[in-house]
């Protein structure tokens, strides 16, 4: 099995992590679910990656996933935010953009919780 079901049928499961990998970028850090975080690290991983690339097809690429949202303290977008402050300093390192690290558990369902961050 390539991917997590996450309990949610495709579209939705697909909404959820485009929202996920958002919050990511705008916040550098956010806590989840440690299955959700684990889906979410291969996708924040290749917005890195495209951001790196820094030309006209990894922008639209990158576009595709996360949404057009704007920071309230900068103005920028998550597209911008992404392609001229967080890929830029990983110029020097070839992988491994994301830290996952495991938290307490949820009180209300026992979920295993974990913050993924931005290394």
């Amino acid at each position: 099995m390539k991917n997590r079901k996450l309990g949610r049928a495709s579209d939705q499961r697909k909404a959820m992590l485009r929202n996920l990998a958002t919050s990511l970028v705008m916040n550098r850090k956010i806590t989840t679910t440690q299955h959700r975080a684990l889906e979410l690290r291969s996708i924040a991983d290749k917005l890195v990656t495209w951001g790196k690339q820094g030309d006209v097809a990894a922008r639209r690429e990158a576009a595709k996933v996360l949404f057009n949202v704007k920071d309230p303290k900068t103005g920028k977008t998550a597209l911008q935010i992404l392609f001229e402050d967080i890929a830029p300093t990983y110029v020097e390192r070839s992988g491994g953009y994301t830290r996952v690290t495991k938290t307490v558990q949820r009180s209300g369902d026992a979920a295993e919780m974990a913050e993924i961050e931005f290394v």
